[in-house]
């Protein structure tokens, strides 16, 4: 019996949160264990539930999305969370991304993608819908442009970023390379480390960016 994915929704308006718990009900590998309505009761609820998967809104009282994020990294919270929020500007976008989301969605997109992205980022992935990344990307090169360089990579770890721009998670990638979810967790701890990024949905944009890879 497949385990379910332990879901946390946090978002300020009831009638929001409300109406996407009964949606991520419908799956069958889901299930939501509880939900928050500000970045405080977020963090209180992180840590007396040990979700899976975090689905946290920007904008809420007390502590916003971002700076709840960055708490949850402080504290070394193996949740993994995918901001879904109204919030679409470069610099939103960028501060949630450093601050440690894998994932970035905007309220209105069709369902499935809510659900493919939940099983992405909870089987170690990372997920931004086109129009984010490309923000993101736009935003990381301009602050780039006199980034200094970076370390070579090895051949290895070149394939092993060229599958992670393609979505892959960690048992894929060891998988299609013949090689342990372990040594993919080295490449890819080592890729994050020369190319100067907090996450694998940093370290893709940046691989982008430079020209080491393309989506």
């Amino acid at each position: 019996m497949t385990v379910p994915i332990r879901i946390l929704v946090a978002d300020d308006h009831p009638v929001v949160r409300d109406g996407l718990i009964a949606i991520l009900g419908t799956q069958n590998d889901f299930q939501v264990v509880g939900k928050a309505g500000d970045g405080l009761e977020t963090l209180h609820e992180v840590d007396q539930l040990r979700p899976d998967v975090l689905l946290l809104d920007l904008e809420m009282p007390r502590m916003d999305g971002v700076e709840t994020l960055r708490h949850l990294r402080e504290a070394h919270a193996p949740v993994r969370t995918i901001v879904f929020t109204a919030f679409d500007t470069d610099e939103r976008i960028v501060g949630a991304v450093q601050a440690g989301a894998q994932g970035y969605l905007l309220k209105g997109v069709p369902r499935e993608e809510i659900f493919n992205a939940i099983r992405v980022v909870h089987g170690g992935g990372s997920l931004l819908q086109p129009v984010i990344a490309s923000k993101l990307l736009k935003q990381v090169s301009g602050e780039r442009k006199a980034a200094p360089e970076i370390d070579a990579l090895t051949p290895r770890e070149q394939h092993v970023l060229k599958l992670l721009a393609q979505g892959l998670q960690n048992k894929e990638i060891a998988a299609e390379l013949v090689i342990t979810e372990r040594t993919v967790k080295f490449y890819v701890s080592s890729i994050l480390s020369k190319l100067g990024a907090g996450n694998r949905t940093e370290a893709v944009t940046l691989a982008v960016q430079r020209g080491l890879v393309k989506l």
